[in-house]
């Protein structure tokens, strides 16, 4: 216990904590049993915990869930470097080694010269680092699509698929081909209800958000972010309803739809 309460830093600290964690005799069982695989749920679910304390504004609540998440890639560098590929110190340097390479008008000799062409550099380096990992796979192609991680929320992943595919000019010119093929999208999933299809309905519904997602990224807007607004709306309207409904001594389900629908009215006008 004494080496880890005499580290200098809070990383050594952690790193050492971790270590002792994973310790094939004195370790933690849980820990232990730890996998690459099952460890990755948990990352994702902590990234969502510090995006959920950004959203609140509570800060000292973020310190504590940018420690969980900085926790996982400790997690991740344990068993790395037990199965002697690098450690966090490692992952560190490559991470450095990235933002200089990324960032030559900062750390090297080029020069800013607008945000559009930072921006077009970006995209040429990172294609550059595709080809060279497709070639360490022994891929016969490189793929726009590489990258893009599976793990990424739907409308997340749609919307880089549908960048990627914009930047080699695989896009509407404008607009007003998103609204027509939206409308051809839903034209498509009201046939596919006729036909009653369970099958062919899901396809159809999943091609018409795929257009809406296309359709938020033609109006410069994020989709997941307008969606995870428009649900927070919801919820406070839906409980403004509840609160409502309790000083009246009554509950949402007693109520019929016309009383339903005056309290979301008034929900609306209380928002």
């Amino acid at each position: 216990m004494s080496e880890i309460t005499n580290c200098k830093t809070g990383i050594e600290r952690l790193l050492q904590v971790m270590k002792r964690l994973r310790d094939p005799e004195h370790g933690c069982p849980w820990d232990k049993e730890q996998t690459f695989a099952t460890i990755a749920p948990y990352t994702i679910e902590e990234a969502y915990e510090v995006a959920d304390a950004i959203a609140r504004e509570d800060w000292p609540d973020l310190k504590g869930e940018l420690g969980d998440l900085l926790f996982q890639v400790v997690f991740y560098a344990q068993m790395a470097s037990e199965q002697h590929w690098y450690d966090f110190d490692a992952i560190a340097h490559a991470m450095a080694d990235k933002l200089e390479r990324r960032h030559p008008h900062v750390f090297a000799e080029g020069e800013y010269q607008s945000h559009e062409q930072l921006h077009q550099d970006w995209e040429k380096r990172k294609a550059a680092e595709r080809e060279q990992r497709a070639q360490k796979r022994q891929q016969e192609t490189v793929s726009l699509m590489d990258d893009i991680p599976l793990a990424l929320p739907a409308l997340m992943r749609a919307q880089k698929i549908q960048k990627r595919a914009a930047s080699v000019g695989f896009d509407w010119p404008d607009v007003d081909g998103v609204f027509e093929k939206i409308h051809e999208e839903l034209a498509e999933l009201q046939q596919a209800m006729a036909n009653q299809s369970a099958e062919e309905i899901e396809e159809e519904l999943g091609d018409l958000l795929y257009s809406v997602v296309n359709l938020a990224r033609h109006l410069g807007v994020k989709s997941e972010t307008a969606l995870a607004n428009s649900n927070d709306k919801f919820v406070r309207r839906f409980q403004d309803m509840e609160r409502t409904a309790a000083q009246k001594d009554r509950s949402l389900s007693e109520m019929n739809a016309d009383a339903l629908e005056q309290l979301w009215q008034q929900a609306k006008r209380n928002a």
